[in-house]
């Protein structure tokens, strides 16, 4: 296979693919692929790498696998490339059964000599866990996303049984296991790869430049215009009925809805709500909706002295009207949020009591926490639309108009996009305009990362928020067997967030997709993008 890329220094900080950036020929795309757009810069092409972003949400399905997948309708892990498995009585020891003959990618810069086996889940696993693993400090030995659920800790060991066997042991049950391994951050690296970068002492490229089963490989990244990926002839689960995608990453020229209704790109990612009417009135374009699995919320800087006041907290949460946001910013396809838990979440408990909208009763509890004559804070606003707020700007506007009317002045800091991990820059904010999209359909997936002592280092808990009463009433609830007692501990935890207000809850958005109608075979998932290895062009 001829290269088609060069070596040069990147965003990463590290070796990776570019082309020689020139525009996108969408004819000559339209050939054989499409164009994808709507999402933001790569940071890494390893989803182990990071919490969230085009990396997790759309690029990691396409290259990588993992041992099992959630399905979009009933949120439960489902077989992939582990077709079986079975677990001890006590709950802590899951052995799996792997697809025999499924073959990694062969890459301008790796051809593989032998199928995916158990090595390969071990190395994959190991790498986060063990901080003496030669992998484990590249790309700067932070795991985000699974630092925010304590996984090193729950993951005792992972060995190869044999060949085809693969054995996780874990430190106690844990009903969200099988879930977070069937995230698109669990994924599968070859480790025959890895050995072949240690003895080069070319571990970056392990992340720069992937190797993995999925049905397209990486082949060209031009730095702030596209991701091109080509199709994986030896895909597993049978190939790819288009040759190539390119994910449009451009951050110049015209806007993502401009290209589309130009046929500059073919699928758009997450429309923001301002841009729907638009989209409905064009006759060749399909606009697609399912309900999301996500949440805005501001969270607050508890350890300020005076948001370290419950009192201050509920009445900032009192002061905000969350209708008006909802008919101003996301134009009817948004849902009031009661609580982090969105509603398709099994455990989902509206409170409308304690969230509403309150003025009086804000001024009230300002007033008894000794703030009458009013309060300062700053808010950092991330810029980028997203899924759960079409538009941060006008949101924390309106935020600031309500706290002004209840004698708290709101200073607007507004920034591309929200770093969760630069924790020093966003502790220096009184509140952050945040939210979450949903990894499984678990509600410990937005209870844990969001909120536990053990997500403040990963930066994932923005509120520095650590309450021994939360943490043990999420532990007890993975633990326990029974559906009903779950249930009433996630009931539990609600009640608590309510009364001590780390977050406030804002709004649930909708998750669209629109797409030119030439094109079909697009499966939608409320927690990220689906493989295209289905996506076929019928006109």
């Amino acid at each position: 296979m001829k290269a088609l890329i060069r070596l040069t220094l990147s965003l990463f900080g590290a070796a990776t693919l570019a082309g020689c950036g020139e525009p996108i020929e969408h004819t000559q795309i339209r050939k054989s692929g499409f164009v994808f757009c709507g999402q933001s810069v790569p940071q890494t092409f390893n989803p182990q790498l990071v919490d969230g972003g085009v990396t997790a949400e759309a690029i990691s399905p396409q290259i990588f696998d993992t041992l099992l997948v959630l399905d979009p309708k009933t949120h439960q892990p489902s077989a992939n490339i582990a077709t079986q498995w079975q677990t001890n009585q006590e709950r802590t020891e899951y052995t799996f059964s792997l697809r025999p003959d499924i073959e990694f990618q062969t890459t301008p810069w790796f051809s593989p000599t032998r199928a995916l086996n158990a090595q390969d889940v071990v190395f994959s696993f190991e790498r986060i866990v063990d901080s003496t693993h030669p992998f484990h400090y590249n790309g700067g030995g932070i795991y985000p996303w699974f630092s925010s659920i304590n996984f090193a800790n729950l993951l005792n060991s992972v060995e190869a049984v044999d060949e085809h066997t693969v054995k996780f042991t874990l430190t106690r049950p844990d009903n969200a296991f099988l879930s977070n391994i069937a995230t698109a951050f669990a994924v599968i690296h070859s480790a025959e790869y890895a050995n072949k970068l240690l003895l080069q002492d070319e571990k970056q490229r392990l992340d720069s430049h992937p190797v993995g089963t999925g049905p397209f490989y990486l082949q060209e990244y031009q730095v702030n215009d596209l991701i091109r990926l080509k199709r994986h002839d030896g895909y597993w689960d049978g190939k790819a009925k288009m040759e190539q995608v390119i994910f449009d990453v451009s951050v110049r020229g015209t806007g993502t809805l401009a290209k589309l209704l130009r046929q500059e790109c073919d699928v758009l990612s997450s429309p923001i709500s301002s841009q729907l009417p638009v989209i409905k009135e064009q006759d060749d374009i399909v606009l697609k909706t399912k309900p999301a699995m996500n949440v805005s919320f501001i969270s607050i800087h508890t350890l300020h002295p005076a948001l370290s006041d419950a009192r201050v907290r509920k009445a900032l949460s009192l002061a905000i009207n969350r209708q008006n946001i909802l008919e101003s910013v996301y134009y009817g396809t948004g849902t009031q949020a009661y609580t982090v838990l969105p509603p398709s979440s099994w455990a989902y408990q509206p409170d409308t009591t304690q969230v509403r909208y309150d003025r009086n009763y804000a001024l009230g509890l300002l007033r008894e926490a000794g703030y009458e004559k009013g309060l300062v804070l700053s808010m950092s606003v991330p810029l980028e639309p997203k899924a759960y707020n079409p538009s941060p700007r006008k949101t924390a506007e309106l935020i600031q108009a309500n706290f002004a009317d209840i004698g708290v002045t709101l200073q607007l800091v507004t920034e591309e996009r929200l770093n969760r991990t630069d924790t020093e820059r966003n502790s220096r904010f009184d509140l952050v305009l945040a939210g979450w999209v949903g990894d499984t359909g678990d509600p410990d997936n937005f209870l844990r990362p969001l909120l536990s002592c053990d997500a403040k280092p990963s930066g994932l808990n923005l509120s520095s928020w650590c309450n021994p009463d939360f943490d043990f009433l999420i532990d007890l609830a993975l633990e326990v067997d029974k559906p009903r007692y779950r249930t009433n501990l996630y009931n539990q935890v609600q009640n608590l967030l309510n009364e001590e207000v780390p977050v406030v809850p804002i709004a649930h958005g909708m998750h669209f997709q629109a797409h030119h109608e030439s094109l079909k075979g697009f499966k939608m998932s409320p927690f990220n993008v689906q493989p295209l290895n289905e996506v076929e062009r019928i006109k």
